[in-house]
């Protein structure tokens, strides 16, 4: 991890927290990594940046044979535990662990802005065939709900420069040598559950605030506990659903 921003060591902080609190993806992405991405039986498709393996799983479903690549430890033995079946490897999106032109697709799911760069977009293309594809996806939550946006000015004083999708800073790489355009699909989602997993534990994984100190931590989490218990739309439920759109994009190595 020593090539990536500071506030990636977050990741290692605590991976079961991480696990229990993200949101899951949308149905409709299984029929995107078939129809766009080209997944099936018989296709290799590499989870980059794979994490937990939140998303892995929905690689497994299209029927590819999935390689996971993670670079944080603690990572890593989460998906391993979980996904015990994954061929899962330590690397970088800049030295990815594998032949050239050994897979039909690259998947980056809540991770490209990490590494949008340049040298990660050739080592990329030096990984992927012909007519492979490359596909982004983030979950971001719906800010033009009034509630969801004040969760996100109660961890915004917290982000520094760590690089985040809202940024837009990831873009600056397109149009990237090798690749065609981007083409962008949205889909729309919620993330249900208790307040306690949807969301304090969601966030306080983002990976800014899981590299801060615990007692920074345990204070952000008690005023997001208080916020809830206040927020009419939140108070007292058993469970509540956080909206969410997920924004998938898709480009083809040329």
């Amino acid at each position: 991890m020593s090539t990536v921003h500071h506030a990636a060591a977050g990741f290692d902080a605590d991976a079961d927290r991480y696990a229990r609190g993200r949101p899951d993806y949308p149905a409709e992405l299984d029929l995107w990594l078939t129809s766009t991405l080209g997944l099936a039986p018989g296709k290799t498709a590499i989870d980059l940046g794979a994490g937990t393996g939140k998303f892995t799983r929905r690689l497994v479903s299209s029927g590819a044979r999935v390689i996971a690549v993670e670079p944080a430890a603690a990572m890593r033995e989460k998906l391993t535990a979980d996904l015990p079946g994954i061929e899962t490897l330590d690397g970088m999106a800049t030295a990815i662990p594998l032949p050239d032109e050994s897979a039909d697709a690259i998947v980056c799911a809540q991770a490209f802005h990490w590494f949008a760069t340049a040298d990660a977009l050739a080592e990329m293309r030096r990984v992927l065939k012909p007519g492979g594809k490359l596909g982004l996806i983030w979950n971001t939550r719906d800010d033009d709900v009034a509630w969801v946006k004040h969760l996100a000015t109660m961890i915004d004083p917290y982000e520094g420069d760590a690089p985040r999708y809202h940024s837009g800073a990831w873009r600056r790489v397109f149009p990237a040598e090798g690749f065609a355009p981007l083409a962008e699909a949205v889909f729309r989602h919620e993330h249900a559950g208790p307040v306690e997993q949807v969301i304090v534990d969601r966030l306080l994984s983002v990976s800014f605030i899981a590299s801060r100190s615990l007692a920074e931590r345990d204070a952000l989490a008690a005023r997001l506990r208080a916020f809830a218990a206040s927020e009419p739309g939140l108070a007292g439920r058993d469970s509540v659903s956080v909206p969410y759109l997920t924004h998938a994009f898709s480009t083809t190595r040329l």
